[in-house]
């Protein structure tokens, strides 16, 4: 444990003070110095150092590609590229963890089990299979020590990002620890091959209205949180593709389709693969598209589809102003958003954006707003980076397979026609539509009789909570008190003084006694009121910290 803390910490200060986080003040960490020159060459060295560190880096770096607010573009592009490929884990090991999970012999439960794998990664590995039943299959087996691993990397991450966010300024804008518990849901349920088998059935079912896609098919009883078994499809993938074999191909009904599906899970259905790049998309021997590794799928909210939409529709419109706003009312603002400044920018932004017509990429263009947003203190929730590097990864494939297909048009032809669809009302709905309807009308003429008999009676009121007025109040006392004591001591202190000239028989160090009594009393009171003042306030500021940011 204590070898993963060197190697954070090491991976800290290598980093801290490059242009990762450039314009944040890093409290207490040096820079650097053997880092290359050079923003490319800087971003590129940070994805190496995240790829030795293992799984659980590269993971982070993987989901840290997509948060174009937090780090500039010569990063994400970096952690983009990052290689998840690692030397495959020997077939003994294997054997024993898919004997383990199925409860069963290898040669018992498959006719053929290939022991060199297709691809290892490093969370796990592929074999080509078959079954008893002669069904060709590939067999996704999760690395032995993987779970201990990225377990052991977690505890690491959380004590470190809890100390920088309380500690740095870095933490306190970006929240990393906040970060960290988002990365961690969306690790472990990667770790679950069973979800991977219930996302390869949620989108056979979303696809099935697309007869040119094609998912494949989980075996479920063949599948466990450790091993997933599932149709093995035989095509090339898309980036493998040259000139001659795409004329071959008849690719518009392809792309037509993997757009408006794509678009229709995220706008409609809310459903996101998180990755979606042409590596991951196979082109079948039949002229189908299959989608492959679905182990990462996000959920997008409805407020987030509505929003996504209404920003999408602004875009096509060239409506700047209006998708400044959508992206103000979806974001959250820090202390230094700057609104008429971001206003401004994304209003050229967009109008650039409609000057190239046709070439118009939706998914760059949310990437850019993403990255504009977090320039200007406003933090954009995650799904929305997340959309636009899937619509991204869309655009390159469909440019990859057909040059003089429009993503612009794709999505005009099709947003509207979603966010029409969106607005049906399932039965459930509109039957919690009828019960709300249903106490509304039950209820309203008790309480508008109760509201008009208040009226009439004077008793009507407003109670508005822009204010802790019983704070307010003790704030105030307390403020009373100290000036009351104050004028009380300085009153006894002035009237000692007076006191001082008066002759009386009782002296201490020549001076009346019962005006240095007063004296010594006064000076006491002032000094135990000032140890008051000041440890009450310590206490109010440990508590309250907000409060003394405002002052």
């Amino acid at each position: 444990m204590s070898s993963r803390y060197t190697d954070l910490v090491r991976l800290l200060l290598r980093h801290a003070r490059s242009d990762l986080l450039a314009g944040a003040q890093v409290d207490g960490l040096t820079e650097g110095d053997d880092l290359p020159e050079g923003s490319d060459a800087r971003a590129q060295a940070f994805a190496n150092d995240l790829e030795k560190m293992g799984p659980t880096y590269i993971k982070m770096g993987q989901l840290l590609s997509t948060r174009f607010d937090l780090l500039p573009p010569s990063y994400t592009d970096a952690l983009t590229r990052l290689q998840d490929t690692v030397e495959p884990f020997p077939f003994d090991e294997v054997r024993e963890i898919v004997e383990g999970e199925l409860g069963t012999r290898i040669k018992d439960a498959f006719a053929f089990f290939d022991e060199e794998p297709l691809a290892a990664a490093s969370l796990g590995q592929v074999h080509r299979a078959t079954t008893r039943s002669g069904r060709d299959v590939v067999v996704k087996v999760q690395r032995p020590d993987v779970r201990a691993t990225i377990r052991g990397d977690m505890d690491v991450l959380d004590k470190v990002t809890g100390l920088v966010d309380k500690h740095t300024s870095v933490g306190s804008s970006y929240g990393l620890n906040q970060l960290l518990h988002q990365f961690r849901r969306s690790l472990v349920d990667e770790l679950d091959y069973r979800r991977e088998a219930r996302n390869l059935l949620r989108f056979i079912e979303l696809t099935g209205e697309h007869d040119r896609l094609v998912v494949p098919e989980p075996l479920l009883q063949l599948t466990t949180t450790r091993v997933l078994t599932m149709e093995h499809i035989e095509g090339r993938k898309v980036t493998d593709l040259g000139p001659l074999a795409l004329i071959d191909l008849d690719a518009r009904p392809l792309v037509e389709q993997l757009f408006h599906c794509y678009l229709q899970m995220i706008l409609d259905d809310g459903v996101l693969h998180a990755d979606p790049h042409p590596g991951n998309l196979l082109v079948t021997e039949d002229g189908r598209l299959a989608l492959l590794d679905l182990g990462m799928i996000a959920t997008v909210p409805q407020r987030v589809q509505t929003h996504v939409t209404k920003l999408l529709l602004a875009i096509n419109d060239g409506d700047g102003e209006e998708a400044a706003a959508v992206l103000g009312d979806m974001g959250h603002a820090l202390d230094d958003y700057d609104a008429a400044g971001f206003r401004d920018d994304v209003a050229h932004l967009v109008s650039e954006a409609m000057a190239s017509g046709p070439d118009l990429e939706a998914g760059r263009l949310l990437v850019e707003l993403s990255r504009l947003s977090g320039t200007h203190g406003l933090r954009p929730p995650a799904e929305m980076a997340m959309i636009g590097k899937a619509l991204l990864n869309l655009d390159q494939t469909t440019s990859h397979l057909d040059p003089d297909f429009s993503p612009a048009d794709a999505i005009r032809d099709n947003v509207s026609d979603i966010f029409a669809s969106s607005l049906k009302t399932s039965p459930g709905g509109l039957l919690a539509a009828a019960i709300e309807a249903k106490e509304f009308t039950a209820h309203l003429p008790k309480r508008a009789n109760r509201i008009l008999d208040s009226l009439a009676r004077g008793e009507m009121r407003l109670h508005v909570d822009a204010i802790d007025e019983q704070r307010l109040h003790l704030v105030l006392q307390r403020i009373a008190n100290r000036l009351t004591l104050g004028l009380i001591i300085a009153a006894t202190i002035i009237g000692a003084a007076m006191m001082m000239r008066v002759e009386t028989e009782v002296t201490f160090l020549g001076f009346p006694a019962i005006a240095m009594l007063f004296f010594v009393v006064a000076v006491l009171a002032a000094v135990a009121l000032g140890v008051h003042i000041v440890l009450t306030d310590r206490k109010v500021a440990r508590y309250h910290p907000s409060s003394q940011d405002d002052q």
